[in-house]
Parts: C-alpha cells; sequence; structure tokens
C-alpha cells in the first residue's frame, strides 16, 4: 500500500478540493445504485464529472466500470475528496487512513455521532482530531452531501441528485438534509436552477459560513441562500454578508427558532431582551441578509433577486384584473413599507384612452375582466405606469387565463422590449406554460398578490441596504476604537470606576459623586448643586429601584440627609447580605424621550449594541434593535428608525423631539467601547438615557464585566 502524504502531492486548499475537487475517492461504496451508500457513483457517472471517481471497497473488483481499490492507500495519484460512507464506528480510522493518502477533504454521511448523545459525541471528536491532524476539512459527519452543478460534482445520496439538476445562479447551503432537500425540490419545480447544494451537517468542523463564503465568491453564483437552524460562528456569518454586500450578491436565508430565546439570566436589560432571534435578526438587517419565513418565501425572494434588476426606489404601481386583488397587495404594500405611488394627470389621462369606462385608472389600476377580450388593454396600461416619473416597479396581477397563454408571452416580450423599468407578475392559479414562458422571459412570476408584494419589498431593501453600506464605506475605513478599557476586575464594576471608563470614550454621563456616609451625601449634593439623585451603590444590587434603593429630586440637605437614611435602611431590611459601598450622589437631568442604549456579549456574534424606547418600561415594550458592534453613526440612526416607535424621536402631539444626529452619535461612541472592550465586558446598560433637542446624557448605568 502507498503512503502519499509527501510534499510531492500537490497540495490544493481545502475547501477548493471539497467543493470542486478534481478526484473522489467513495469508501464504503456499493455496487447496488439503489443503496445510500452507492448513489455517489451512480449520479457521477450519469451527470458525467470529469475527474477521477475512484470507489474503494475490499468487497468488489470493480463497480460502475471503475476498478475499485480495496483500501485507498491503494489508489494511485492525488485524491481530493474522500466520501466516506462506512458505520460510524469506522470512521476515525478512514479518515486517518485519507489523512496519510493525502486527501484534503472529506465528506462523512455517516450519523451516530454527537446528534446521538455522549457517546456519539466522543466518537465525532475522535474523527474530528483524526481530520484536524491531517489538515483535512471534513463537512458533517450526519450529512447527505453536496452537489456543484457547475463541474458536475456529485457527492451526495439525495435524492434531489436523481432528477434534472442543471447548474444555475443560485447558491444554497442547509443545515438541514432533508429540509434542505424539500427546498431544493421545490426550486426545480419553480425552474430555479442551484449551482451549489451544500449540506453541512453536524458542523463539526466546516461551518455554514465557510461554504457560503466560497459560494458567495464563485462569479457564476448571483444569488446566496441558505436554511440555518443555529449558528455556531457568528463572525463568519456576518464576514459572508459583508462580501455578499461588497460583491453585490443579494443573501436570503431562512432561520427557524423566532420564538426560542437563548439569552440567559442577564443583570441589565439590554442581557435580558438579547434572545437568539432578535439579536440575529437585527444583525441580518445591519448586513443585509433577507431573512425568509419559510421555504416558500425563500424561494419567492431567490426568484425575485435571481430574475429583476432594483427598482431606483419604493413606488409602485399595481396593475390588475380585479378590483379586490389590488386592494389587498396595496394594503400589503403598506406594510412592508412600500409606497403605493401617485399617478401623474398624464398616466391617468392614458389609462383613460386605453381601458372602458367603467375601469379604475388610479393606483391600483383595475383593467377590469374586459382585458379578456382585448390582451392589448394590460400592455397598454402597464406601458403607461411605467412611462410615469413617480413609479419606479410595476406588480401586475392576473389570474386563470389558460386559453391565453400565447397572447399573454407575446405581451410581454413586447413590455421588455418597450420598458425600461422593472416589472414583476403574479399570476395566480396560472396555465403551467405561461408561468414557465415568463419565467424563460427572465420575469418573476410568483403565486399571488402577497407574495410578489413581499419580494419586491425584499429587492428594494436589498438594494436600499447596499447603498447604504457602499456609502459608509468611508466612516468605516475612518473609525477609530477608544483606548479606554473596563476594570479587570470580574463582576459588577462600581458606578465611579464605570463612569469613569464611559467619560473617557465620549460618552456623555449625569455628574455623579460617591459618597459612603449621609453627611458626606449632603455634601457631594452641595457641591453638584441641587436637585440630586441618591442611589444604593452596591456590587451586589442591580436593580436598585426594587429595593426601593433610588430617590431623585431632593432639593436641599435635609431631604438629602434623610433619603440616605431611608435607602441605607432598605437595603439592610431588602439585601442583608449585600455588600455596600456608600450613595451615589447624582445631578438631575430632564429630556424629552426615554431610551434604553447597552451593550451584551452574545455568545454566537460577540458584542453587539442595543438601543430602545421606553427607558423603565422597555422590557414591557420591548421595541429594541440589536446590532453588531461596532457601528457608524449612519448605522445608529438607522437603528433609530427600524424602532417601531420611531415617530417619538421626531416629536408627536406637541412633544419636541430629538437630536437624531447626536443621538446616533451617542450610539456610535456606546459600540466602540463596546467593540474596544469585547472579550471583558460582559453586558453594559445605559438607562435612563434622556435625549433632547441639545443634550443625550445617561442618567444611570450598570456595567459588568466578565
Amino acid at each position: 500500500m502507498q503512503d502519499t502524504t509527501e510534499a510531492s502531492q500537490t497540495q490544493r486548499d481545502g475547501m477548493d478540493c471539497l467543493l470542486a475537487p478534481r478526484s473522489i475517492a467513495i469508501i464504503g461504496v456499493s455496487q447496488d445504485f439503489n443503496r445510500l451508500n452507492g448513489r455517489v457513483m451512480k449520479f457521477l457517472l450519469e451527470k458525467g464529472y470529469e475527474g477521477r471517481i475512484l470507489p474503494v471497497n475490499p468487497k468488489y473488483s470493480e463497480v460502475g466500470g471503475h476498478p475499485c481499490h480495496a483500501d485507498i492507500l491503494d489508489i494511485p495519484g492525488e485524491v481530493d475528496l474522500a466520501v466516506i460512507a462506512v458505520p460510524a464506528r469506522m470512521v476515525a480510522d478512514e479518515m486517518d487512513k485519507a489523512g496519510r493518502k493525502g486527501v484534503r477533504a472529506a465528506i462523512v454521511f455517516s450519523s451516530g455521532f454527537s446528534e446521538m448523545g455522549e457517546e456519539g459525541r466522543a466518537l465525532e471528536a475522535r474523527v474530528l482530531e483524526t481530520a484536524g491532524r491531517h489538515g483535512i476539512r471534513l463537512c458533517g459527519p450526519n450529512t447527505l452531501g453536496l452537489i456543484n452543478a457547475f463541474e458536475k460534482v456529485y457527492a451526495t445520496f439525495t435524492q434531489f441528485g436523481m432528477g434534472e439538476t442543471p447548474s444555475g445562479p443560485v447558491g444554497f447551503v442547509t443545515q438541514s438534509g432533508a429540509f434542505g432537500t424539500a427546498i431544493a425540490a421545490l426550486a426545480r419545480k419553480r425552474g430555479l436552477g442551484l449551482g451549489y447544494f451544500v449540506n453541512t451537517g453536524n458542523e463539526s468542523d466546516v461551518s455554514f459560513a465557510d461554504v457560503a463564503e466560497r459560494v458567495i465568491a464563485d462569479p457564476r453564483v448571483t444569488v446566496g441562500a441558505g436554511y440555518i437552524e443555529g449558528l455556531k460562528d457568528g463572525p463568519g456569518f456576518v464576514r459572508v454578508a459583508q462580501q455578499a454586500l461588497a460583491l453585490g450578491k443579494p443573501m436570503v436565508v431562512t432561520k427557524v427558532g423566532r420564538t426560542a430565546s437563548g439569552a440567559r439570566a442577564a443583570a441589565s436589560h439590554t442581557g435580558s431582551l438579547a434572545g437568539e432571534n432578535v439579536v440575529f435578526e437585527g444583525v441580518a438587517a445591519q448586513f443585509g441578509v433577507c431573512r425568509a419565513r419559510n421555504e416558500e418565501q425563500l424561494l419567492d425572494f431567490v426568484d425575485m433577486f435571481a430574475t429583476t434588476r432594483p427598482p431606483q426606489g419604493r413606488r409602485v404601481a399595481i396593475v390588475t384584473q380585479s378590483g379586490g386583488a389590488g386592494v389587498l397587495m396595496s394594503d400589503r404594500a403598506e406594510e412592508v413599507g412600500l409606497e403605493l405611488a401617485r399617478l401623474a394627470p398624464a398616466t391617468t389621462a392614458r389609462l383613460r384612452e386605453v381601458l372602458p369606462a367603467f375601469a379604475a385608472i388610479e393606483n391600483p389600476v383595475d383593467v377590469t375582466a374586459q382585458f379578456i377580450a382585448d390582451p392589448l388593454m394590460l400592455k397598454e396600461s402597464v406601458k403607461a405606469v411605467l412611462a410615469d416619473p413617480g413609479v419606479d416597479v410595476a406588480v401586475i396581477w392576473f389570474q386563470l387565463m389558460d386559453g391565453f397563454v400565447e397572447p399573454l408571452l407575446r405581451i410581454f416580450r413586447e413590455l421588455l422590449e418597450e420598458t425600461d423599468k422593472p416589472f414583476v407578475v403574479a399570476w395566480v392559479a396560472g396555465p403551467e406554460a405561461g408561468i414557465r414562458g415568463l419565467r424563460d422571459l427572465g420575469i418573476c412570476t410568483l403565486r399571488g398578490g402577497e407574495p410578489v408584494i413581499d419580494s419586491v419589498a425584499a429587492l428594494v431593501n436589498w438594494s436600499e441596504a447596499r447603498a447604504c453600506w457602499m456609502a459608509d464605506a468611508g466612516a468605516r475605513a475612518a473609525r477609530r476604537l477608544p483606548t479606554t478599557s473596563t476594570s479587570k476586575t470580574s463582576g459588577q464594576v462600581p458606578s465611579d470606576a464605570a463612569a469613569a471608563c464611559l467619560a473617557q470614550a465620549g460618552v456623555p454621563l449625569a455628574r455623579a459623586r460617591l459618597a459612603e456616609t449621609p453627611q458626606a451625601a449632603v455634601e457631594a449634593a452641595e457641591a453638584l448643586g441641587y436637585p440630586v439623585a441618591l442611589k444604593i451603590e452596591s456590587p451586589d444590587i442591580a436593580h436598585k429601584t426594587e429595593i426601593g434603593g433610588v430617590e431623585i429630586g431632593l432639593a436641599d440637605a435635609a431631604a438629602v440627609q434623610a433619603a440616605a437614611e431611608r435607602i441605607l435602611a432598605r437595603a439592610a431590611e431588602h439585601m442583608p447580605q449585600a455588600r455596600l459601598s456608600g450613595l451615589l450622589v447624582q445631578e438631575m437631568k430632564r429630556g424629552d424621550v426615554d431610551l434604553v442604549v447597552g451593550l451584551r456579549e452574545d455568545p454566537v456574534f460577540g458584542m453587539v449594541v442595543m438601543v430602545g424606547l421606553g427607558g423603565v418600561l422597555v422590557e414591557v415594550l420591548e421595541d429594541v434593535v440589536f446590532r453588531r458592534a461596532p457601528v457608524t453613526e449612519a448605522e445608529a440612526d438607522e437603528m433609530l428608525s427600524r424602532l417601531r416607535g420611531a415617530a417619538i424621536l421626531d416629536g408627536v402631539r406637541g412633544r419636541p423631539g430629538v437630536d437624531r444626529a447626536r443621538l446616533a452619535a451617542f450610539i456610535a461612541r456606546v459600540s466602540e467601547f463596546g467593540a474596544a472592550n469585547e472579550g471583558r465586558l460582559a453586558e453594559l446598560d445605559l438607562n435612563p438615557v434622556l435625549a433632547s433637542r441639545d443634550k443625550i446624557v445617561a442618567v444611570d448605568w450598570l456595567m459588568v464585566n466578565k
């Protein structure tokens, strides 16, 4: 047997060998192509893979017309990829042989590893250690493998491989094998070509982000898609999303677990609100990732991105065969943030010329059932609205039309030639030939009104997110993180020490002094000026108000003396074991809007920054937005716009608004402090932050170190 770990073997990057191997060894191959361990051989032969196919099984002398080797070490020459289809207990030994052979990548189909409990986890750890020792990139275990349709690499046993699998501009990465296969099958029914289909399995080594990064980088891929159950590599996901933005390639994902909270018990409001879903939602939005609710919407978005150029704005015109459908789509457009375009007088005049008197010529335009008798009405109506300078994109809705497929296809071919703005189609219960015909023309054609409106919104949102990202490049490049660091002490940081750190980082706080006794509190109040607030200071008391540890509006020395004595008595009563540092005496501040700004070390994404409305009521309102820290001032302002109550910031019902630019700068400074202290800072809560037209200031803060 040969052992070819010597440097004579050409060393290719492990991910290249995984996704585009020039040679594939199938360890545990079967001559029965109906068996799971026979399908790789079947697919490679049927699909026309041009690399070396190397079956390995001591039971056979040949498989599928190819010589079969008893051992991978018997194979002459180089092997890029080993597909391992043997029982779990044998995988580590086969991985070791593959490593000694110089294999750079492996796919392990076998189940029975970490998904099966403690014994399986130990087995998986052994396999991973073996792969790592030999420098093998491992996909799996417990994966159904991958397809690279461009190079006809079918290293998989998925049922999806049994049908036609034409290559296309979509790269799809899935953490679920069975559900991913279902999505791929739905994509095929829609005529969406998957250039890549990759199932990452248990992700003991190769992660979702590892694969997505290579897939997005392929110039033949224009849209990335993914199904995610749980992220292990948050920074990798961010890196892929940034790469996709830079390349102008939309990335669409469905991530399950919207309602499950991954937050640990936290001292701060920020920490208690930082569930897995809300943080993922924020980071995805920050980096232009479109999140789809389910498999159908995932493919709707992919379909839209793969076929339709982004419009120049969010003003949509609707041309429909049904008034009811027009109202439904108008409602949905407003819900998802699109603008229903106001048609110019010239446009409505043109529509009046081409449509019957009983048609609706305002947006949404209802061409009525009359267009069945004269399909040209549809063409002229669409041309009229697309010619309107106040329209960015048109949505066309009709249903059935089984007897009018050819005239409709002719009309849409002409529309493509005669218009220069994007338009899309909702064809309800349409004949397959018609839907396929429109897709062959490159026109996004979806099954209903709401799906098409949602997909247009995704297209517009992604386009705007990318434009903002590119415009903000200079600010990101110029950003310098502060050198300020938190103390090295674990746990809750004393308020005065935390204030010093934050002030040095450029975060404005209300002035405060620490006093050990009631008399010292009076002296501090005299120095700060009345009125003042008084707060208990203890490393064991995170939420002071819950034990009556805060009194505000103290206007003179007597009030301060009495309040100090009451607060100390309450602390002794409610938390007799608490270590008391004294009392924090703080100047009183006023603002027009109460907010919370916070930081938290997220277990997946690292340091995240939060802004929310409501001050002490933030956990009741739960109107919060998260982003990966640091953020620029433009990103911070976008966070504010995402709040449900964002209108409050501009002033409502006679109340003044706030200085948005100053507030965005405040959030950015906090985020930079968090990024500079990633790995040391566990969480920071600035609550409330008082905002007005002329100032932004935090009047309470809680800092916790790891």
